[in-house]
């Protein structure tokens, strides 16, 4: 049987994994594409926001792209969260993953060397009803030190009314959050849930045309409302660590090269699949 390697450790499998889980900031001075302040931001705030890196044409491509991918995965009896590790099975996907603007950007804040490991669409339905809680993305993540971040990318445009994301600004240099397991009556999309998130910081809305992205700290507390409108709300979040960061679970096995190299020797830099 092949491994799953969407399959999320539990939690009793993550506390046998010692993890470091602290915020390591950005050490660039001289970035490529992003500015001297946006690193400042990213350090202090967690975040980045509204960064285009597909043009309005390029971006439609992407939306058709998934529509037809939506509706061969719910014919198969999939759903529009189940897309998951997506790089590993689709080659437009992993082309994604490794466009050149994004990686720029993600390489202003990692470094020079990155890897790419995770793909993961999150569509939400028009009046789904499902929210996506306040978490951080490390509480699920078996990796080790928390030298990783989160690439949003807006397939749709993202505001209020179709539940976008929203962040608690310098909740990343809180460390590693004590959460409650969510129940059936909080609709969550995950299976955690951070109560009274205003104690770590300030909300920030993020917003997005369709083809900008946004940055995220894999420490900052994030989450998003239901979609109650009649507009769908689809994004892709990409997934990248650098190469020193060592994966449990045999994540390992997904980590593309994106950028540099591999000089840990840690991953498994996957080909770029055939299927579409």
């Amino acid at each position: 049987m092949e491994p799953n390697f969407a399959a999320i450790p539990t939690q009793d499998a993550l506390q046998e994994f010692e993890r470091d889980l602290r915020f390591y900031p950005s050490q660039t001075t001289q970035p490529d594409v992003l500015s001297p302040a946006d690193i400042e931001q990213y350090n202090r705030d967690g975040y980045l926001k509204n960064l285009r890196v597909y043009s309005p044409d390029e971006i439609t491509g992407v939306r058709t792209y998934f529509d037809d991918l939506l509706s061969r995965v719910v014919a198969a009896g999939g759903d529009s969260y189940s897309i998951s590790t997506a790089h590993m099975k689709y080659g437009p996907v992993y082309d994604m993953l490794t466009h050149p603007p994004i990686v720029a950007i993600v390489r202003d804040l990692l470094g020079e060397d990155v890897i790419g490991w995770g793909s993961h669409f999150f569509c939400k339905m028009p009046h789904d009803g499902k929210a996506v809680a306040w978490h951080q993305d490390a509480s699920y993540w078996p990796l080790s030190p928390s030298k990783a971040l989160t690439v949003w990318l807006a397939i749709d445009k993202a505001d209020l009314g179709n539940g976008c994301m929203k962040f608690i600004a310098g909740s990343h240099h809180k460390g590693h959050l004590t959460y409650r397991e969510s129940t059936e009556a909080d609709h969550n999309v995950l299976n955690q849930t951070i109560d009274n998130p205003e104690q770590y910081g300030h909300e920030v809305i993020d917003e997005l045309e369709a083809g900008e992205v946004s940055i995220h700290s894999d420490l900052l507390l994030h989450g998003s409302e239901a979609n109650n409108s009649d507009r769908r709300r689809c994004g892709l979040t990409l997934r990248y660590c650098t190469p020193d960061v060592i994966a449990g679970s045999n994540w390992h096995a997904k980590g593309v090269v994106v950028s540099g190299r591999d000089y840990s020797g840690n991953w498994g830099n996957p080909a770029r699949p055939d299927a579409t």
